[in-house]
């Protein structure tokens, strides 16, 4: 890993300022810059301390940083893209926190000079609670971070992001763009919207009865609608494939109650307890649980 002198976060909410305080414990050595466009962002930055320096300006911000990271909402990339390109210094890796990474790297590659390199990641680590009074620096210590690249993505600068996030304690894994957005609108953009879609087929009356099931099952629908509402407008394919597959499995189940099955029910539910069994040993053997 080439020696890092300063690194930049732009957007200093929950992710990005628990990027920023992981970077400062980590990499003692490394100057750490944080950044918002929200004047009293800033203000409660440096309240907290979250960064050495927090910038005023976008430019003051990224000026000489060796790597800057996007930690705003998916569709404001583009547009900063755009505006921290004339900015950056040669050689500069420009990286992303975000849910969805078809996207990015199509707009890094059109806004970007070619001394620029981009290089997509996904840290997998969060929290119901939003804003930087809530970040904290073990946020991302043991979370699995995925980091994208396509055949044009320069191999040393996909390192350089790969070690990047295994200093703040990642578990880092690497895929393509295409692959990473067909997986997480399977595992979880297709969880958020079924969890939106149950609460919404209920009454707010009804839901006064409901259990710790129903409570569990729909956590995730609590999300920020700003945030989602951009996931799922960046994936919108595999949103679409995961939806029909969901509904498959809901008209299979719906039929055999129709005609009182009882052995394709239990088969039903039978397979779902596997499928889920299977998946938290594993979690349990990757220690992945907590």
């Amino acid at each position: 890993m080439k020696e890092l002198r300063r690194i930049s976060v732009i957007g200093i909410g929950l992710l990005g300022a628990s990027i920023t305080l992981s970077a400062k414990r980590e990499m003692p050595s490394v100057r750490v810059v944080g950044y918002s466009h929200r004047a009293d962002t800033r203000r409660k930055a440096r309240e907290y301390g979250v960064a050495h320096e927090i910038a005023d300006d976008l430019s003051g911000a990224v000026e000489q940083s060796d790597i800057v990271i996007l930690a705003t909402p998916i569709q404001t990339f583009a547009e900063y893209f755009r505006q921290v390109a004339p900015v950056l210094k040669a050689g500069c890796i420009v990286t992303d926190v975000g849910s969805t990474k078809t996207l990015p790297h199509r707009w890094a590659a059109k806004m970007l000079p070619k001394n620029i390199f981009y290089v997509g990641s996904h840290p997998i680590a969060g929290s119901e609670k939003r804003g930087l009074e809530f970040a904290r620096d073990d946020l991302l210590t043991g979370a699995r971070c995925i980091v994208t690249r396509t055949k044009k993505t320069d191999p040393v600068s996909s390192q350089q992001v790969e070690q990047f996030w295994k200093r703040l304690g990642c578990k880092v894994h690497s895929m393509t763009p295409a692959q990473h957005d067909r997986l997480f609108g399977m595992v979880s953009h297709l969880p958020h919207l079924t969890a939106v879609s149950l609460v919404n087929s209920c009454s707010a009356e009804d839901m006064k009865f409901a259990g710790k099931g129903f409570i569990d099952t729909t956590r995730i629908a609590s999300g920020p609608a700003n945030v989602w509402a951009d996931i799922l407008l960046t994936n919108p394919r595999n949103c679409v494939v995961g939806i029909d597959k969901l509904i498959k499995q809901l008209w299979a189940v719906k039929q055999a109650i129709s005609k009182q099955d009882a052995k394709k029910i239990e088969k039903f539910l039978t397979q779902a307890a596997q499928k889920r069994a299977e998946m938290i040993q594993h979690k349990i053997d990757q220690n992945e649980l907590f």
